[in-house]
């Protein structure tokens, strides 16, 4: 029978060398159960690659796929780096997604590969919540190392991946990444006082561990929460209705 402190040695090796651990990664819920138990680590590992797309390259897709990205970090811990290509962020639209101003840190960079390896940097810090980043073009080898730069921290790294012709799909190319998603606009419901909250077609392109999925979504709140559609959510409850994994497919 070999010894507590072999074995003690023999699982540190393991981490080393698969890079995945005994201990549960620390994760970001989206709060929602039936949206959360779809995903394969229970929500976004924080030490991990993640990539977002709008569905298309029109501007309230992309509009939609950025907020996705502030709502996320608005949630995470501490400061947060987003470098870009252009000066087209809006903070008080960020801030109604939940990421204050205060908490950001801009980088502007000249092209893709300068991004990327600001973001590298940045999430080699260990000091960030999140690291953001925006590119048309990223190979399997600059995702693969914004992975292994996010691992063994808690820094949420999301890379947005704009569309670099109208039709071309950003998601089409190999990745690293942990998780894959594609966020739409979708028609919001009316209300009373007029149209109401803004609604996203959130799809899950991929996961490693997972399926893919497609749900419909309300929009991030001032807190950076999504949230079932009131239908949904009111049909998840109903007795003799469908169950609450079935009513978010």
């Amino acid at each position: 029978m070999p010894s507590p402190a072999i074995i003690a040695e023999l699982r540190e090796t393991l981490r080393t060398i698969e890079g995945d651990g005994y201990r549960r990664r620390e994760t970001l819920p989206f709060g929602i159960p039936t949206f959360d138990s779809r995903i394969a680590d229970g929500g976004l590992r924080l030490d991990a690659l993640h990539e977002i797309a709008a569905g298309t390259a029109n501007l309230g897709d992309d509009a939609a796929a950025t907020l996705f990205i502030a709502g996320i970090a608005a949630r995470a811990w501490g400061p947060v780096l987003w470098v870009v290509r252009r000066r087209d962020l809006f903070a008080p639209g960020l801030y109604q997604a939940g990421l204050s101003p205060e908490r950001v840190l801009y980088a502007e960079a000249r092209d893709d590969a300068e991004l990327l390896a600001l973001m590298e940097e940045g999430l080699r810090h260990r000091g960030l919540g999140a690291v953001i980043g925006e590119v048309k073009r990223a190979t399997m080898g600059a995702t693969r190392r914004l992975q292994l730069a996010a691992e063994g921290g808690r820094t949420i790294a999301l890379l947005m991946r704009r569309h670099p012709r109208e039709d071309a799909d950003p998601l089409g190319t190999p990745s690293a990444a942990l998780t894959r998603w594609r966020i739409t606009s979708a028609p919001s419901a009316p209300s009373r006082h007029g149209m109401g909250r803004a609604r996203w077609t959130v799809a899950l392109e991929r996961q490693r561990g997972g399926d893919p999925f497609q749900t419909l979504m309300e929009a991030c709140d001032d807190t950076g929460r999504l949230a079932l559609p009131a239908a949904l959510g009111d049909r998840s409850r109903a007795p003799g209705r469908a169950s609450p994994r079935t009513a978010a497919a």
